[in-house]
């Protein structure tokens, strides 16, 4: 098969056992752009049969995090489709059936090993140096016999008898053709006692029945990628394509990134996971791209990348197994460059809830003009009330010191500012064409250099040494809050004096 040309079939499988984070992003992304690419489809598939470690409400942060990507699948569990159900809870029997298939076969067996001797048998292994695998006591036992003692209520779970001699080949796309001694592959439990099957066998079967030609996870499963071979092979069926992702490095670039690294990346502003991104301001444009590039790349140069880009450009001959190390800096970078390519109205419904979340109450005929002139200045949407909530005040409270001019004193600053008020005052109104030209006369006047002047008007104005520039933000203003807030600069100076 061509991977590029044929219409594929690829599922994201997550286990709601956990929250959405920028690996399991990344294979949803490649699922579903590999879909898009060749008019396939993408399916959702909810891997919930880990019932021990099942967390409530982490299956709809999963979709809330995919749908904010903009990764619509085409069947899965709310959306149906023809080879449902869509979660493996619902799919119990489904296993069971295909388990005693291979126990007929003589592929796998029943095993009544209590947890109590397995872990005496592994103490021993540990203490012997060997390797720790099932020591294969109950791949012996008469079938007839063994199918007894199950109709006799006995506990027991359902292990894969992996062949004694020999060996595996096993090829993965990206890193060619694997070859495993059967001899240090377990004879893995495919059904546990309370009937309920193992990833191992639940994803294969599903895999087969739902049709999927490329399995693209993470590079975590290798380690049981021989086994899941074994199984497929078992039944005679056709493989997938299988494609194993390199996997994320820590910013630092030495060991592994791990969910428990999050906590210390949120003190710096980052995370890990979709969610917190999303309420740390970040567009998810920007964060598909940056994950895109993260064992992708189109060439050696290009890297911005709109979703429309990705579905024309990417492929799957130039993903690389390779470490890659998760950049926050990059993704700074990127999410401003996202944000300056959205369109006003647009990125003015963006910010808007984050004005609101920090308190403020908006007018959306003033931000829809505080939006062009901060659109070049933020790395992120949750920057905007920090640069630009003064627009939304009544009244500002500068720090005191601050309304001092470079090298002035109160006195001059405040005898500056009185000049200001009685210019802007005499002004028709203030924006660019007004105000620029003879305040920078003012200046001259005043013996002092343009930047010291709106150094203490922009104080005075906005409560801020930084912001957005001065003139267009007062035009915003208006004249009248203008005069009010020089006026209490003014005041303010005064009590220093």
């Amino acid at each position: 098969m061509t991977p590029s040309t044929k219409p594929v079939r690829v599922r994201f499988a997550p286990s709601p056992t956990g929250r959405l984070h920028l690996g399991g992003a990344r294979t949803a992304l490649y699922d579903y752009l590999l879909a898009r690419q060749t008019g396939g489809t993408f399916i959702l598939r909810i891997e919930d049969i880990d019932l021990k470690r099942y967390v409530p409400g982490a299956e709809e942060e999963l979709k809330q995090g995919l749908r904010w990507l903009g990764l619509e699948w085409d069947e899965g569990p709310d959306v149906g489709g023809s080879f449902g159900p869509y979660r493996q809870s619902e799919r119990k029997e489904i296993y069971l059936d295909y388990a005693r298939q291979l126990i007929d076969q003589g592929k796998a067996y029943y095993c009544f090993c209590t947890p109590q001797r397995l872990a005496s048998m592994r103490e021993q292994q540990q203490r012997s140096k060997l390797p720790i695998k099932y020591d294969g006591t109950c791949r012996q036992l008469d079938p007839g016999k063994a199918a007894k003692r199950v109709a006799a209520g006995e506990p027991h779970v359902i292990r894969f008898k992996i062949p004694e001699e020999g060996s595996i080949t096993i090829h993965d796309y990206l890193r060619g053709d694997i070859v495993v001694e059967n001899r240090t592959i377990d004879d893995y439990i495919l059904i546990r006692t309370d009937g309920f099957a193992l990833y191992h066998l639940a994803a294969m079967v599903d895999d087969h029945l739902m049709k999927i030609s490329h399995v693209i996870r993470g590079s975590e499963w290798l380690s049981t990628f021989p086994l899941h071979a074994h199984i497929i092979r078992a039944f005679g069926w056709e493989e997938p394509i299988w494609i194993h992702l390199s996997i994320f490095l820590k910013p630092s670039g030495k060991g592994k990134m791990s969910k428990r690294e999050s906590a210390e990346l949120m003190k710096d502003g980052y995370s890990i996971y979709i969610n917190d991104l999303q309420g740390l301001g970040y567009v998810p444009e920007a964060v598909l791209n940056c994950i895109a590039l993260m064992g992708w790349s189109y060439d050696d140069h290009t890297e911005f990348f709109t979703k429309e880009d990705l579905i024309q450009k990417f492929s799957i001959d130039r993903l690389n197994p390779a470490p890659a190390a998760i950049n926050f800096t990059k993704f700074d970078h990127f999410n401003g460059l996202h944000i300056r390519n959205l369109s006003i109205e647009d990125l003015c419904n963006r910010v808007k809830p984050f004005f609101l979340n920090a308190g403020y109450k908006v007018d959306d005929q003033v931000l829809m003009q505080v939006t062009p002139i901060i659109q070049q200045r933020i790395a992120t949407l949750e920057e905007a009330p920090t640069m630009a909530g003064f627009f939304f005040e009544e009244h500002v409270y500068p720090n005191p010191q601050e309304l001092i001019g470079a090298k002035m004193t109160a006195v001059d600053s405040a005898n500056a500012l009185r000049a200001v008020y009685d210019l802007l005052s005499s002004l028709p109104r203030i924006d660019t064409e007004t105000a620029e030209i003879p305040m920078r006369n003012l200046a001259d006047q005043l013996h002092l250099k343009a930047g010291q002047l709106f150094g203490i008007i922009r104080v005075a104005v906005t409560g801020k040494t930084v912001s957005p520039p001065l003139i267009e933000s007062m035009a915003i203003i208006g004249k009248e809050k203008v005069l009010e807030r020089i006026l209490n600069g003014i005041d303010m100076l005064g009590n220093m004096a």
